[in-house]
This record gives C-alpha cells, sequence and structure tokens, in this order.
C-alpha cells in the first residue's frame, strides 16, 4: 500500500512539472522597466539596485531588462507606455503629464520641502492616505522625491524684482511659480535643460541641488539661490503594468512588495546625498551660493502663496479633495520633519 502511494505521488509531482502547474518559477518571467534617467545618474544606480535585488531575492525566476535614460520610453511617454505594454515597469514624474493626476500634483507644490527624505516618505504616506484614482490602472510599487527645488541661474538674483521677465525652465507647478515670482516660464525636461541654458533659450532653471552635478547643470549656471521657503519637490513613481502585475504568483508579488518598500528610504536619502554633492560641485567651479535675507525670503513665499490657493480652488471645482490634500501634505510635511 505504501509503495502504491509512493508510486502515485511520483506521479503526480512529474505530472505538475510536466503541466507547469506550481510554484512560479518554472517559467521565468521576463520584464522590462523604462527610467528617463541617464545610467550615470544615482536615481538610475538604485534603479538597477532594485532590479537585481528582486532577481535575486526570487532566485532568478524573474528577469529585468533596464532601459535608462529614456532609450525606450522618454520620461514624458512613460506613464502611457506602461498602460500600454510598451514597457512592464517604469520610473518618471507626475509633472511630465500635468493635469492627469490632479491630487499627486499637489505634492510638488512649494511647500517648503526641506529635503529628499521627508519629501520621499512624504509622498508615500500621502498616496496611501488618499488612494488617488487617477493610478488605478498601474500597480504602484513605490514613489519617492528629491529635497527642495529651487532657483538657478547664469545671472545674480537678490531681490524678486531681479527675476522680472527672466526665462526660467520649469515643468509642473514650478512654472506657476516662476511666474508667481515674475519671471517668464519655460516648460522643458530635464533632459533639455543643460543645453537650454547653454544656449539661452532660458537663462535660470527650477531644480534641486541634484542636478548640478547630477545632470552637470552647474557647468551651465553661475549662481544658486536657497529660496528654500519656496522649496517644491517632483513627485516622482514607479509603476508596473496592472495585467502584467496580475499574472504574477502571490510569492513574486511578495519579493516586489517587499524591496520596494526598502529602496524608499534608499531614494529619499540618495536625493540628499547628491544635493551635497551638486552644492560641492558647484562650489568646486567657482559659482556662487546666495542665501536670502529672511525678510526677502518672506516677500518670495507670500509671492506663491496664490499658487497654493489657485490648486485648491481649481481642483475643488472638479471635484477632487484639493483643501484635504493641502492639509495632508502640510500635517505629513511636519509629522515627518520632527522625525529627523
Amino acid at each position: 500500500m505504501k509503495k502504491l502511494l509512493l508510486i502515485a505521488g511520483v506521479l503526480i509531482l512529474l505530472m505538475v512539472k510536466a503541466t507547469g502547474i506550481g510554484f512560479a518559477a518554472e517559467t521565468k518571467i521576463k520584464l522590462s522597466y523604462a527610467n528617463f534617467f541617464p545610467p550615470s545618474h544615482v536615481q538610475s544606480t538604485l534603479a538597477e539596485g532594485w532590479i537585481k535585488e528582486i532577481e535575486k531575492r526570487t532566485n532568478g525566476k524573474v528577469e529585468i531588462t533596464y532601459f535608462p535614460g529614456g532609450s525606450l520610453l522618454q520620461g514624458q511617454n512613460i506613464f502611457e507606455g506602461i498602460l500600454n505594454g510598451i514597457a512592464d515597469i517604469g520610473m518618471s514624474c507626475f509633472a511630465y503629464t500635468s493635469g492627469r493626476f490632479p491630487i499627486m500634483e499637489a505634492v510638488d507644490l512649494p511647500l517648503g520641502y526641506p529635503d529628499g527624505v521627508v519629501a520621499t516618505r512624504v509622498i508615500n504616506k500621502y498616496y496611501n492616505a488618499m488612494k488617488p484614482k487617477e493610478l488605478s490602472e498601474v500597480k504602484v510599487l513605490y514613489l519617492h522625491a528629491h529635497g527642495p527645488g529651487i532657483l538657478h541661474s547664469k545671472i545674480k538674483i537678490n531681490r524678486l524684482e531681479d527675476l522680472k521677465g527672466l526665462k526660467i525652465r520649469t515643468t509642473g507647478f514650478s512654472a506657476k511659480v516662476a511666474k508667481a515670482l515674475g519671471g517668464v516660464p519655460v516648460a522643458m525636461s530635464q533632459g533639455m535643460a543643460y543645453e537650454a541654458l547653454q544656449k539661452g533659450i532660458v537663462e535660470a532653471t527650477f531644480t534641486p541641488m541634484e542636478t548640478l552635478k547630477g545632470w552637470k547643470q552647474a557647468e551651465v549656471i553661475k549662481y544658486s539661490i536657497m529660496c528654500t521657503r519656496i522649496g517644491y519637490t517632483t513627485g516622482m513613481y514607479v509603476i508596473m503594468n496592472a495585467r502584467k502585475w496580475d499574472s504574477m504568483p502571490e510569492d513574486i508579488k511578495k519579493v516586489f512588495e517587499e524591496v520596494s518598500a526598502e529602496w524608499i528610504e534608499k531614494h529619499g536619502k540618495a536625493w540628499d546625498e547628491s544635493d551635497l554633492e551638486g552644492k560641492e560641485f558647484t562650489l568646486s567651479l567657482g559659482n556662487e551660493i546666495i542665501t536670502l535675507p529672511d525678510e526677502e525670503h518672506e516677500r518670495w513665499r507670500r509671492a506663491v502663496e496664490p499658487v497654493i490657493d489657485e490648486y485648491v480652488s481649481e481642483i475643488e471645482k472638479k471635484g477632487v479633495p484639493g483643501k484635504e490634500a493641502i492639509e495632508t501634505l502640510k500635517r505629513l510635511m511636519k509629522e515627518e520633519s520632527s522625525k529627523k
């Protein structure tokens, strides 16, 4: 009897193996990952590290081909590309598809983010608190956000009046910030900023310190204005095609969830380390960092308050809880800032 049971058990195992039923791992899962960051950028390096960790923890059952620097999809096309299955996984900015993410775009407002760790923690907790329908068509793996976006210029800026008519490279809400300060916003992606500054298409850019080294922009600016009280951030997503996610076995999904949760803090810290490196790099080139006097800094902060008020007013008209969004962000920023 025992012998018959043993034979039956062996036959069942052989049938399972032959039909591919069982642990996810019989068929290798092959995925593609599109990123707009250039391969040399630390955020691209982190994406590669995430990939390697996924492959390691799944014992090679998942294989991910990486396409950095917009080689598969440009930043503004990544969300649609993931939806349509051109890539399975993608990293990009909410600001690159302005208007599509009314709840998540609130993160980018000039709320005075102190650093990348706080901004990254805030955006993830904000997403979990608000549960925006605008992201229901994809699987959100995790989010991250850079340290304070400030003004960098080819000409010296000491007072608000110095910004009048200044052509400033912007994305998303930073365009409205530039306009509120008296500048002329010129919308373009980060990858276009270097050449635009070099050729004089724009005279300044709103961006975090990290881009001065990460995107070599310190080579084409002379001054960084530490207007941190209006420091904005740029919310970034790492998402996956929903159909592809649903097709994966639970054990594999669990690995994705665990690794993604660990990478949140890594991104926040990397943003802050990059800001410091950007600062050191720009100073090494002889560029100047300008600290605004307290009274002048307050003038800048008051000048951009209408940008936040306008956001609330406009999306409330569309039935989107703008007031709740801002209150949630401010509360989370206060909570996360107090932990540091």
